[in-house]
């Protein structure tokens, strides 16, 4: 699973000229289902962006979660995060999730950060969706379960 997350001042999505959700201060969540993903992921990639600590404390550091602030978050599904770019000018789509295998795992995602006490509000899976937000800082952090398999480098080979 990807996930690009943005921490706002608030954020919002329209399908069909209606907002289906919105939040205020929090993050807005882009999140994409690779082929092979699971419950499991989702799970801990929503443990990940509960905890991580990228607002700020009193003295102005990185130093508070989602939860700590009692922020909210609005998660948008994104297949587009697994484009392949490598040949010619069209991105392939072929290592994303099928929609009935994605679906299942945004939900999945959505309920965990939820479980975890976000409020959380959604897109519409599928749907033309439009996006609007305020990014604070901007702070953008891109999260993909991939890079939890791989080694960490030893500081001798930095």
């Amino acid at each position: 699973m990807r996930a690009v997350i943005q921490r706002v001042s608030e954020a919002s999505v329209e399908v069909a000229g209606q907002i289906v959700g919105r939040t205020g201060p929090g993050l807005l969540v882009l999140l994409g289902v690779g082929q092979g993903d699971s419950a499991e992921e989702a799970r801990l990639l929503a443990e990940k962006t509960a905890g991580l600590r990228i607002f700020a404390d009193d003295e102005g550091k990185f130093n508070r979660s989602l939860i700590d602030v009692g922020g909210g978050a609005l998660v948008i599904s994104q297949f587009t995060l697994y484009a392949d770019t490598r040949k010619g000018r069209r991105p392939s789509f072929s290592e994303a999730a099928p929609p009935d295998q994605a679906a299942p795992l945004v939900v999945a995602y959505a309920e965990a950060l939820r479980a975890l006490g976000a409020p959380v509000e959604t897109g519409v899976f599928g749907a033309m969706m439009r996006v609007a937000l305020v990014n604070e800082g901007p702070v953008t952090i891109i999260l993909d379960s991939e890079t939890w398999k791989l080694p960490r480098r030893s500081p001798a080979l930095a």
